[in-house]
């Protein structure tokens, strides 16, 4: 149902946002599960269980059996001659058994219906949904890591469109400061050298520019694979809001979906096991015409029917019953230990993810006031530059100091934005 709300809004509202060159987070997470390739194996997975299903329901339909044969015999079954005897002396007239033929034909045709299989159906389709189930939900799991590399791809997009806003800004301040030098070398305050200088930078910026551009131009091309949208370089990517995450949240991850569907899956193994051990009840009738026909001393073809009931009952199944069912016990044991290693290695990282959390809130706090101070130095050696108090080397130190606090600022915003979807990403609440 979640996923079907996400679809709706999609095909309502994304043409709007791929027009606009405006991308958001949530459009991209859903546009790239839409498009992967492996989202066609649930339609597989149903298909194959809808089969099963069928073919596990038609138990109960009546199976037909034809059945033709022709044989010789040997031997056949004859009536002691002693006995016409007693019979002929008995009646006064002569009296003899008619004998067998040892060329004997038949075919018959017999209906089974099952009445009553011990819950064997029913048991074999709860098997076949629970066997479906895990297999949806290992599909998950390897869907659900596509949110990674998602959030990958699109914080990194956002942390280079805050490296090109900041390397623009140095550019303006090297151009100020180019002026400035000009006008200094008029006053003969400054000289070539340091109008050089700044050249130098400004060379550096532009070739970063460059860098940057192409770096980002890759993360998109990526993107546009993996959600299908036609992006351009000049895509806008929506920064999200700060999810609200807690650890004490309930853990949905897929993972332990997938884990509970086993368990499901072989609890009904054992339901099978159990019922395939019961005995069957089924109506059956047949007809046939042959030689004999159910009179064995009738020399002639006849048509012939039986019908009844019959009770069947395998017992053989007992003597493995206890080690299938010690098996599946087995098997369950080792799913609890898998869970239990998933949801103490996703703790541990959650917890680690928290802790990453919070030291960059701090780290963002400092960095606002290193920018503060990094700004001050700045105009100040601007100042005594002006002066001929300082030289432009060292004014180009203070302001690549600066825009390295404002780079280094952008970064842990960035990493904030990364570590906290990747918290809500490693416990899916």
């Amino acid at each position: 149902m979640k996923l079907f709300s996400k679809l709706l809004f999609l095909l309502t509202f994304s043409p709007a946002l791929i027009w606009g060159q405006s991308l958001s987070l949530d459009t991209c997470l859903v546009r790239a599960r839409l498009n992967y390739p492996l989202l066609r194996q649930y339609g597989l997975i149903e298909k194959t269980a809808e089969f099963n299903l069928s073919n596990a329901g038609k138990a109960f339909l009546p199976q037909v059996n034809l059945a033709v044969k022709a044989t010789y015999q040997s031997a056949v079954t004859e009536i002691p001659s002693a006995l016409s005897d007693v019979i002929s002396q008995m009646s006064g007239h002569p009296f003899s058994f008619p004998s067998l033929s040892k060329d004997q034909y038949q075919a018959a045709l017999e209906v089974n219906q099952l009445i009553w299989d011990g819950g064997l159906t029913g048991a074999q389709k709860k098997n076949i949904r629970a066997s479906a189930e895990t297999e949806k939900q290992k599909l998950e799991v390897d869907m659900y890591a596509l949110n990674e590399r998602i959030y990958n791809l699109y914080f990194g997009i956002l942390l280079i469109n805050e490296q090109l806003k900041q390397n623009e800004i140095l550019k303006e301040e090297l151009a100020e400061n180019f002026r400035k030098i000009e006008a200094y070398m008029q006053n003969g305050v400054a000289r070539q050298s340091d109008l050089d200088a700044i050249k130098i930078e400004q060379i550096n910026a532009r070739q970063r520019e460059s860098d940057l551009m192409i770096t980002r131009k890759s993360y998109l091309q990526i993107l546009e694979a993996f959600t299908g949208l036609q992006t351009t370089a000049g895509v806008e990517l929506q920064k999200p809001q700060l999810p609200a995450v807690s650890l004490s949240a309930e853990n949905k991850r897929p993972e332990l979906m997938m884990l509970r569907a086993q368990s499901n899956a072989l609890q009904s193994q054992r339901e099978v096991i159990y019922a395939g051990n019961l005995p069957k009840i089924s109506a059956f009738v047949q007809g046939g015409y042959g030689r004999p026909g159910l009179n064995m001393f009738s020399g002639a073809f006849e048509p012939f029917y039986i019908g009844g009931l019959r009770l069947s009952w395998n017992l053989s199944g007992f003597y493995t019953q206890k080690n299938n069912l010690s098996k599946i016990e087995s098997a369950m044991k080792s799913v609890d230990v898998q869970k239990e290693t998933f949801i103490f290695n996703n703790d541990m990282g959650s917890k680690q993810q928290w802790n990453d959390i919070e030291k960059l809130k701090v780290s963002l706090k400092n960095d606002e006031e290193i920018i503060a101070l990094r700004s001050s130095i700045k105009k100040a050696s601007e100042a005594r530059v002006a002066h001929g108090a300082m030289t432009v080397t060292d004014l180009l130190r203070d302001i690549n100091a600066e825009s390295m606090a404002r780079q280094t600022k952008a970064l842990h915003e960035i990493q904030l934005y990364m570590v906290t979807y990747q918290l809500k990403n490693n416990i899916n609440n």
